[in-house]
């Protein structure tokens, strides 16, 4: 008898890493690895190799960058999307969409649930369960960490001793990017008194003393160039990110509302989305009214 298919949202972090195995194990499901691609430049060859190798029965890899900037990125830079004043919504864009192929995937594989490396602290979770079953009901959901509640200690003891390889930054903190910022959460980071170290941050410069300046166009609130170089708009993000970071802006240290009630220290990484929102927020100042902008 043919064992039952899950489609696991994996990443190849720590966290979708040892859900293939948790499923394999305690589901007894066959487990296809889906990695959609919404800006966040890893090795998605060697993301494909640790999947096969933990036991994926199969790997898809599906390019969303584009449908992502276009579909996701401008419409929150048209809403001014901070989350409480402060999150540019750079992992909490992605997971609809990420929850959307995922879906579209186990119609295609007859797959009968969906598997997602989510806490049961946070507002990821919501995310992946709501689109989900808004897309297709009968779909079962299983989430490994948040099922058995496991810690990060918990997770890199199993990952070693089923052989899963674990890299060191995952050791220390969870990470997430994408096109429209990075978010670092877990370990120190849950310290509200810790400071974040320099090799936590990947655009940041830390010791650049310079000045600089950066002209950004808009178009019907879209932004179109930068510096006099028109761009498409995913190219436009990398280079504001290069060059804001470059000038230390775009690091958002944050203490937000988690929808289950509890509240979270979260450092956020996202120079292309702080300067792009800001510019946006200061042009709607120029040409709209007072109530309007209420």
């Amino acid at each position: 008898m043919a064992k039952e298919k899950v489609v696991l949202a994996f990443s190849g972090g720590l966290d979708t890493s040892v859900c293939v195995r948790y499923l394999q194990m305690l589901h007894k499901v066959d487990v296809i690895t889906l990695t959609v691609d919404c800006g966040q430049n890893e090795d998605f060859e060697a993301v494909q190799l640790k999947a096969k190798a933990i036991g994926a029965l199969k790997h898809i890899y599906i390019d969303a960058r584009e449908e992502f900037a276009t579909k996701y990125v401008i419409p929150c830079i048209k809403a001014n999307g901070l989350y409480q004043g402060k999150y540019p919504l750079a992992t909490a864009l992605a997971r609809p969409l990420i929850a959307t192929k995922a879906t579209e995937l186990a119609a295609k594989e007859s797959a009968t649930a969906i598997a997602h490396g989510c806490t049961g602290k946070g507002n990821d979770q919501i995310r992946f369960d709501v689109t989900i079953r808004a897309l297709n009901p009968k779909l079962k959901i299983i989430a490994p960490i948040r099922d058995m509640n496991l810690t990060r200690d918990i997770e890199v003891k199993f990952a070693k001793e089923q052989n899963i390889p674990v890299s060191d930054e995952a050791k220390k903190y969870s990470i997430d990017l994408n096109l429209w910022g990075r978010a670092i959460e877990g370990g120190n980071i849950e310290d509200a008194y810790f400071e974040p170290p320099e090799d936590a941050f990947q655009f940041i410069k830390f010791n650049n003393t310079d000045v600089g300046y950066m002209e950004i166009e808009f178009n019907n609130g879209i932004p179109i160039s930068v510096d006099g170089n028109q761009m498409q708009i995913r190219d436009l993000i990398h280079y504001v990110n290069n060059k804001a970071g470059y000038y230390g802006v775009g690091i958002t240290d944050h203490i937000e509302d988690r929808v289950i009630g509890i509240k979270s220290r979260e450092i956020y990484e996202a120079p292309a989305a702080i300067c792009l929102l800001e510019s946006h927020k200061d042009l709607e100042k120029l040409v709209l009214t007072k109530h309007e902008l209420r």
